[in-house]
């Protein structure tokens, strides 16, 4: 096991170079953490596919990772990415794309825009219209919302998330 972050470091290194026992090795090293990320973004039953496939993924790559500090994020944005795909087979459906849902809502009125805004805030529940308006129509900051509401600032900023959420929900099945 390699026990420094030095040693894991230089494991790295040799692995970008091709050598396979060290790639070998760092598979095996990485693999707990590999398993960690999983579990936090996969479903059960899809954790140890999303292992196998992202250690395969990173030993055909890592050849092609500039930096070896890079190496636990990449990691874990291969693994988070791997269960997304995972995911998707699972439920059948591919997630909209950014760009054609921008497309659905450009290429309607500016009238039909606000209205459809108007019926997506209204939608919202009580606790998640405030924060938006607070936000976007007070221009107040986080911080000021916390205090105004007495609630932690990652509180607001995740009920500010999920707010914009559906409200994009909203918008684009009424367009669809």
């Amino acid at each position: 096991m390699v026990n420094s972050a030095l040693e894991r470091e230089s494991l790295i290194a040799a692995a970008q170079t091709g050598d396979q026992v060290a790639i070998s090795h760092l598979l095996a090293v990485c693999q707990a953490d590999a398993r960690r990320y999983a579990r936090r973004h996969c479903h059960a039953s899809d954790v140890d596919d999303a292992v196998q496939e992202s250690l395969l993924i990173i030993s055909r790559k890592v050849t092609g990772l500039k930096a070896a500090a890079a190496f636990s994020s990449w990691l874990y944005t291969v693994i988070k990415r791997e269960c997304r795909r995972l995911e998707r087979m699972m439920f059948k459906h591919e997630p909209l794309e950014d760009d054609l849902a921008e497309q659905q809502l450009v290429s309607r009125s500016d009238d039909a825009l606000r209205i459809d805004l108007a019926h997506a805030l209204e939608s919202l529940p009580a606790h998640y219209l405030e924060v938006v308006l607070l936000r976007d129509f007070e221009e107040l900051t986080i911080a000021e919302i916390a205090d105004r509401l007495a609630e932690p600032p990652g509180a607001i900023k995740s009920r500010l998330h999920r707010a914009r959420e559906l409200v994009r929900e909203y918008l684009l099945s009424s367009s669809a």
